[in-house]
């Protein structure tokens, strides 16, 4: 694919540079000079784009180059091309799975490499004077497949500040986008998986506003929009990512259901499923003519309680399970099939009974990272022996299980995760949420 959409990419030396709240200000400050502006997300992120969807006033799409195959990639920005995308990057500019003798997968680089589309990058240079182009020059000259249109300077506490940083970027023949002064009003709250979810937030469209004010009146915003290149991808997309679990899927859909990759939607109904939504913190059942159930990740150990006493809910997930029609939870959506679990003030709650799994909150330890797992048996995710790329992330421990293992599952160096989901009847879960095929 060549001359694709003319985009960017807003990338940083670190996590908790300001990335996220300044691409957030660029795609709601593009957006009102007129851009119809498309937004993806770097990575296996489910919280940021929802703050792009509210920025740019449409879905926001993952991209990531470790889990999905190029022609996923590939089709996400032929059907998603606009005047102008703006992609948000993860973590720092080069960061993503290490492997001996090869330069990192999944990192933002990786996707600029293959998509052509240029960075500009955010400096954090709060403590930092000069050694501020330092950093920036290292990163733009780190590798010769990537180009740094130029840099925007956040957190500069005074026009001196900004004295001591702007001519040795100059010196060494970067441009300077602009710089946005220290600002705790730009701050988004926080939980543990990242920022608290846009649904929970009612003044978010006020808190974009304020930053697209802010881009407007710091950045030389027309600069940015002349430094974005048409899209490069040398491979066509395709739609041949996991199947449907079923033609008509009961999701659940809530504020303790919202982990899903809108990829995932997009091409199940690309390949004739129907999607009907049901919210289970509201004890609706899925739908009774539902042939598959999914429940996404989310926090439902905030909301255990709640769907401990959705009788109708779980008792409709029974209703399904007892004439066999596939029902899959990922994540969040694994424990609450389970048969129990455990809050982080230690509060036990009865869950669906539908998989003997056990877990906990009360004390949290990180899980983290790709997945590569082999399907043991025919699944809703694919065909005994088909192998999964997904990514896992969350707090909870297991306390017990019981069922049938679902995966083999490998994380991103290929050494074993113990975590292998869960099989019994037509239920089944995972930790990990499923993002693609694995491609070799």
């Amino acid at each position: 694919m060549s001359g694709g959409p003319r985009g960017f990419i807003v990338a940083a030396a670190r996590s908790g540079a300001g990335k996220t709240v300044i691409a957030l200000g660029l795609m709601r400050a593009l957006g009102r000079r007129g851009h119809v502006v498309q937004t993806f997300k770097c990575g296996p992120d489910y919280i940021d784009p929802a703050f792009h969807g509210v920025a740019a006033g449409k879905p926001s799409f993952n991209l990531d180059t470790w889990s999905m195959a190029p022609p996923t990639l590939a089709g996400l920005v032929e059907r998603h091309a606009a005047d102008l995308v703006v992609v948000e990057g993860v973590m720092g500019l080069f960061d993503g799975v290490a492997s001996v003798g090869q330069t990192a997968r999944g990192a933002t680089a990786d996707l600029a490499a293959l998509t052509g589309w240029p960075i500009v990058l955010v400096l954090d240079v709060s403590g930092q004077a000069e050694t501020a182009a330092a950093v920036a020059t290292g990163l733009a000259r780190y590798r010769d497949d990537i180009t740094v249109a130029g840099i925007i300077l956040n957190r500069v506490a005074s026009p001196r500040h900004l004295a001591t940083i702007a001519p040795s970027l100059e010196r060494e023949g970067l441009k300077l986008f602009g710089a946005i002064a220290t600002n705790n009003r730009f701050a988004l709250p926080e939980r543990h998986l990242g920022l608290v979810q846009a649904v929970e937030m009612a003044d978010v469209p006020q808190r974009l506003d304020l930053l697209a004010d802010t881009v407007e009146t710091s950045l030389d915003l027309p600069a940015i929009e002349a430094a974005a290149r048409p899209a490069a991808l040398p491979i066509t997309g395709s739609v041949a990512g996991l199947k449907p679990p079923g033609q008509r899927i009961a999701l659940a859909q809530d504020r303790a259901f919202t982990f899903m990759y809108p990829h995932l939607l997009e091409s199940w109904r690309m390949a004739g499923a129907e999607i009907v939504p049901f919210s289970p913190l509201a004890d609706e059942a899925p739908d009774a003519s539902a042939d598959a159930v999914w429940l996404p990740g989310g926090y439902p150990e905030l909301h255990a309680g709640t769907l401990a006493a959705a009788g109708r809910f779980v008792n409709g997930l029974r209703a399904h399970a007892a004439r066999s029609v596939p029902i899959h939870g990922e994540c969040g959506g694994y424990m609450v099939l389970g048969q129990g679990l455990e809050d982080a003030g230690g509060v036990r709650h009865a869950m669906a009974g539908l998989l003997r799994l056990e877990s906990s909150f009360a004390k949290r330890r990180l899980h983290l990272g790709y997945r590569r797992a082999k399907l043991l048996a025919d699944t809703v995710l694919g065909d005994a022996g088909t192998e999964i790329a997904g990514h896992e992330f969350h707090y909870a421990s297991i306390q017990s299980t019981g069922d049938e293992p679902l995966v083999d599952c490998r994380d991103a160096t290929g050494g074993a995760v113990a975590e292998a989901g869960a099989r019994r009847g037509s239920v089944s879960g995972t930790f990990f949420h499923a993002i693609d095929r694995w491609q070799t």
